[in-house]
């Protein structure tokens, strides 16, 4: 990411964007370390970008030791991101490319930790089930007459998203269609998961025989960029649902590879003529903005983050910290350390990905007023500060004024 992102929003929407981070720069412009205002640990955080940017390493230096001591995990949501992001900036400056994790302090829990981890993730926080819900529900939707269904997941992770629509499939009055499901995670996944793809068709298994309920699976550990037409076998009579879950982000586009996977894998989704695609991803744009913006974008996207899990869980617990570090920190490290094919975390805005979908074939599958209705009825069970915003037939996730998770389905344009 070395250009400044093309984005397809109105010329309005671009010159607000724009005003916002010029304002914020300009700022900045003569922040020195003498200027900085006690405690304005934000502040400090964006002076220890610019002068990283700038490569001015002495000033760096010194402003990155005042920072050292003013962040903790354990403190303020900025302290403890600041921790992270301070992490991220550190190995930047000293190491590049294929070295670049030779820097990073963030150490890989074990698989059934890392999945302990996770799971705290989902329960303390709505991003994941608001995701899992809105992409459900508009395949049910979408294959609600349909006796045979096939569901390609291009990240099935656990397959935890899977459990309450095959429950809701094998409850429909016409009675359960056959469910297909190919799940394709990358190869590198299986530690995460504690297991490889088995462990999934046996959780899947038992959710077949538990709802009643004919499931059968496939487990590909391939990288989604590499993924063809013909590995997917689709097959005639089956009702196709594609699910991109918080995963698309992580495939590169025409600014990394001139390839462009990113458009090439939803071209080749189009030609297998689904009944629906569902694609949730982060409300942020990182893709191809340069570092300076990019660091505060990111900042101020995960600060929204750490800022809602004070919502729900304790400072002091460990399970917090194990949360942050190992579910948070390395995405975050990744987004600023890390260039061209060693950053994989490169988000877009939903005004990107809809223009992105309607060049590979694809229109807007409206979400049911059901759908909108249960999510809205889930959000109650967390903090008022989350509120639900339905833009171009999507749904977002917001926590106050920030956009954090897009949800959006989508069907082929004639």
């Amino acid at each position: 990411m070395c250009q400044p992102q093309t984005t397809f929003f109105t010329n309005c929407r671009q010159s607000t964007e724009a005003a916002r981070v010029e304002k914020r720069l300009t700022a900045i412009e003569d922040l020195s370390l003498q200027r900085i205002p006690p405690g304005n640990l934000k502040q400090l955080l964006i002076a220890c970008a610019k002068t990283l940017s700038e490569n001015n390493i002495d000033k760096f230096n010194m402003l990155i030791a005042k920072a050292r001591v003013a962040v903790s995990i354990y403190g303020e949501p900025i302290q403890r991101l600041g921790a992270y992001m301070m992490e991220g900036l550190v190995a930047r400056k000293e190491a590049s490319g294929s070295n670049i994790y030779r820097a990073l302090h963030c150490q890989e829990p074990e698989g059934k930790d890392l999945l302990t981890y996770m799971h705290t993730l989902y329960e303390i926080f709505p991003y994941l089930k608001f995701g899992y819900m809105a992409a459900n529900g508009a395949i049910a939707e979408a294959c609600r007459t349909e006796d045979r269904i096939h569901i390609i997941d291009f990240q099935i992770a656990q397959g935890t998203q899977w459990v309450t629509l095959l429950q809701a499939l094998a409850a429909r009055p016409g009675g359960a269609p056959y469910v297909r499901i190919t799940g394709i995670d990358d190869p590198v996944s299986k530690y995460a998961r504690g297991g490889g793809l088995e462990a999934v068709e046996r959780r899947l298994m038992e959710l077949s025989e538990q709802f009643g309920i004919p499931v059968e699976f496939h487990g590909m550990p391939v990288f989604a960029a590499d993924i063809t037409r013909d590995m997917l076998d689709v097959k005639p009579g089956e009702a196709l649902a594609v699910n991109f879950p918080l995963q698309l982000h992580h495939t590169p586009d025409e600014s990394v590879d001139v390839n462009n996977p990113r458009d090439g894998i939803l071209r080749m989704v189009r030609s297998l003529s689904p009944k629906v695609i569902t694609l949730v991803e982060q409300e942020s744009n990182t893709n191809t903005a340069p570092f300076l913006p990019r660091f505060i974008e990111t900042l101020e996207y995960y600060l929204a983050m750490f800022e809602s899990i004070d919502e729900m869980m304790p400072r002091h617990r460990r399970e917090r910290i194990n949360v942050e570090q190992h579910c948070l920190a390395r995405d975050i490290v990744n987004v600023i350390a890390c260039e061209g094919k060693e950053r994989v975390e490169r988000h877009e805005l939903f005004g990107k990905w809809k223009s992105r979908l309607a060049m590979a074939g694809f229109r807007p599958y409206p979400l049911s007023s059901y759908v909108n209705s249960v999510m809205r009825g889930l959000l109650k069970c967390y903090s008022k500060h989350y509120t639900l915003v339905e833009k171009d037939g999507a749904m977002l996730l917001r926590w106050k004024d920030r956009n954090l998770i897009s949800a959006s389905a989508w069907c082929c344009d004639g």
